[in-house]
């Protein structure tokens, strides 16, 4: 294997994707995002065959990969963290996405899409008749195939880039993955910001979560409500407050102090996620000064969930 190892080292030029996460978190779609960006995609790649499968991307030179891995070739998961902490011990370059959801948006997509989740011991009687008694038992069978799943999944979710895809639509998940794999991707450290609402939860995917909600709230001025934090309007209104500035200049400071940490440490994204109640006008207003002001720092991703979901 060292060997294997080292070749792939000295020979592959390909960029390339492993792509896991949760059954029912948007996999499908991510691939399909991954093959219009380009790449070669190879949907649920047993562990056994990834060495192989990628000496044979040798012979293609610069093309792109993406390999989608699942709970799906649950018998050789065991083998998928070792082999992804080894190729990037020697070298190759593989950047790995992790797609969650919660618990409640996972049971909600398997319900309207009635396809039996994969660990599920009772798949062929999964969406039986609901009015029969079962249903509390079938919603608990369920569950508990999700919670294992997620225990398999544990420590490739620690190793790779988590993408929250909870209160994402199709079109969102194909945008945001488009720019985390986009040319200007994986040179150096991404720095993705973010806006959301709390009232619709905390993405999973931050590493940092900042609360805004102390400062002063545009929405209760009947003329800037229908504006957002992008919108000159609300902006001004934001800026003429000293407690904006204030938060603003802490959170510009606090990442600057460490940024260059997390770069040392080899990270290849981190998100800083900024909520207030509706995500509409605090969040998104910081946000994109965040944005501008280290627009500086190389690759710049900016979200905003509320907005982007309209």
């Amino acid at each position: 294997m060292k060997e294997v190892l080292a070749d792939l080292q000295a020979d592959l030029q390909s960029d390339v994707v492993l792509l896991t996460g949760m059954s029912g978190g948007g996999k499908s779609v991510a691939m399909h995002a991954l093959e219009d960006a380009g790449y070669f995609c190879v949907d649920n790649l047993p562990a056994e065959l990834l060495l192989d499968f990628l000496q044979l991307e040798q012979q293609h030179g610069e093309r792109r990969v993406a390999i989608a891995v699942d709970v799906r070739s649950v018998g050789s998961l065991p083998m998928l963290l070792p082999l992804l902490k080894s190729l990037r011990a020697a070298g190759v370059p593989v950047r790995s996405f992790f797609l969650d959801a919660s618990n409640d948006a996972l049971m909600r997509r398997f319900s309207e899409t009635r396809r039996p989740h994969p660990l599920r011991e009772d798949r062929d009687t999964q969406f039986g008749d609901l009015d029969d008694g079962g249903a509390d038992q079938k919603h608990r069978l369920l569950l508990d195939a999700i919670q294992l799943e997620r225990e398999l999944l544990g420590g490739l979710k620690a190793e790779s880039t988590v993408i929250d895809t909870s209160q994402l639509r199709p079109a969102q998940l194909r945008a945001w993955l488009g720019d985390l794999v986009g040319p200007n991707a994986g040179t150096k450290l991404t720095l993705v910001f973010e806006s959301f609402a709390f009232k619709h939860g905390v993405p999973s995917d931050a590493d940092f979560v900042f609360d805004v909600r102390v400062l002063p709230n545009p929405y209760y001025d009947r003329e800037l409500r229908p504006f957002t934090g992008r919108d000159a309007p609300v902006a001004a209104y934001l800026a003429a407050q000293p407690e904006v500035g204030l938060m603003l200049g802490q959170i510009a400071g606090f990442l600057s102090r460490w940024l260059p940490n997390f770069a040392a440490d080899q990270r290849s994204y981190l998100t800083v996620a900024i909520g207030c109640t509706g995500g509409q006008h605090r969040s998104v207003y910081l946000v994109e000064m965040l944005a501008r002001q280290f627009s500086h720092h190389g690759h710049v991703l900016r979200r905003h969930r509320e907005l982007d979901a309209r």
